[in-house]
């Protein structure tokens, strides 16, 4: 079974305070999502913030518009400096996502790192080639125009 790892980096002019605060809240991950993706949060009451063991669940439509279930658990949360989600129901095999950020000067770089291993082994692979890749860059490059818009230099 293949593993597989995704980086992106993105350097954002703002607090760490104002980045931290929008980040750290389940509500603003529809905002950063792409339309396409049919994203919806499907917990109810969520709270503004995010805590570790909170489990958050969404339906998503990744692929030809199939709807998927994915339920993810906040399992580290440091204020100000990282939180991880990790995948408990959904299309992979594993899903184990850091969200790092550092103040450097007047900006903070945010990092995220992506871990994940996709379903079905050898075909996982091949799906992973054809498809994964280019959505998770997909994903994130509209994240990256997003918080650019959000938080203009």
């Amino acid at each position: 079974m293949a593993f597989y790892q995704f980086y992106r980096e993105q350097i954002i002019k703002t607090s760490i305070d104002e980045l931290w605060n929008f980040i750290s809240s389940p509500q603003n991950l529809k905002k950063i999502t792409p339309d396409y993706m049919g994203f919806d949060i499907s917990s109810k009451d969520l709270p503004n913030k995010i805590y570790e063991g909170m489990i958050i669940s969404y339906i998503v439509k990744p692929l030809f518009g199939i709807e998927t279930n994915w339920v993810t658990e906040i399992t580290h949360v440091k204020d100000k400096e990282y939180f991880v989600d990790e995948q408990r129901v959904g299309p992979y095999s594993l899903w184990h996502h850091q969200h790092i950020i550092r103040q450097q000067g007047d900006k903070v770089v945010m990092k995220d790192i992506v871990s994940y291993q996709p379903p079905l082994g050898f075909l996982g692979s091949i799906a992973n080639k054809l498809i994964i890749e280019n959505k998770l860059n997909e994903i994130f490059d509209y994240r990256t125009q997003i918080l650019e818009e959000l938080f203009p230099s």
